[in-house]
């Protein structure tokens, strides 16, 4: 299953579908979701969908082109996952892609895969919190940033860990919408707009006085 660096990378490029891709996706993650929660796999479920559009297809891309492909025979498909997949994932799982298969939608899965993620955190009351940093967070940090993100919009916060050594010091988090920057390259650039705007203040002052 993904480690937090993997679900790091995922989270810094999150992919962007049309907007019938994102309808559809939503149909067969909701119908997913409720047959995993009546067997109580909801997150096993998560773990087996973002695995294999994450870990398992980012290692072997030529499955994962076979896989989405309308060009590869349906029954060629079938066959793959029931080769790739029984008996190595869960049975759920394994025949949600033959569903999938079935209906010519399995490139459709990483869209999949990011609906049903939403809508198990939305049911669970949880957040996912993209955590940015110079150099990794101490455990103190963390339950401090956690604390952050619960204060900001009381759900419970799920991080997920970036290393980024192009920041300057300080940390970005992304909460939804929401982008909280305390990098000293972010401070640096607020100084300079404010300088810059201080000054065309100055200067536009200076004119209207020399007109007046």
């Amino acid at each position: 299953m993904p480690n937090s660096d993997q679900h790091g990378a995922d989270a810094r490029a999150e992919t962007v579908f049309d907007i019938d891709t994102e309808r559809l996706a939503r149909v067969y993650a909701e119908a997913l979701l409720a047959a995993a929660e009546k067997a109580g796999k909801g997150d096993v479920i998560l773990e087996h969908v973002e695995a294999l559009t994450g870990e398992v297809f980012r290692r072997n891309p030529d499955l994962a082109a076979m896989l989405t492909s309308g060009f590869v025979a349906r029954r060629r498909r079938d066959q793959t996952i029931r080769n790739a997949f029984e008996g190595r994932s869960d049975p759920l799982f394994v025949s949600f892609l033959l569903v999938l298969n079935n209906h010519d939608r399995m490139h459709i899965l990483p869209a999949v895969a990011q609906a049903y993620r939403q809508l198990l955190d939305a049911r669970a009351r949880r957040v996912r919190v993209l955590v940015s940093s110079a150099v990794p967070l101490t455990d103190g940090e963390r339950e401090q940033v956690k604390a952050l993100a619960h204060a900001y919009d009381n759900l419970e916060p799920m991080l997920v860990e970036s290393v980024d050594p192009e920041l300057l010091g300080g940390l970005r988090l992304q909460i939804g919408d929401y982008v909280f920057d305390a990098t000293l390259r972010n401070r640096l650039e607020s100084i300079k707009n404010q300088l810059i705007a201080r000054s065309s203040y100055a200067i536009q002052s200076g004119r209207d006085r020399f007109s007046t």
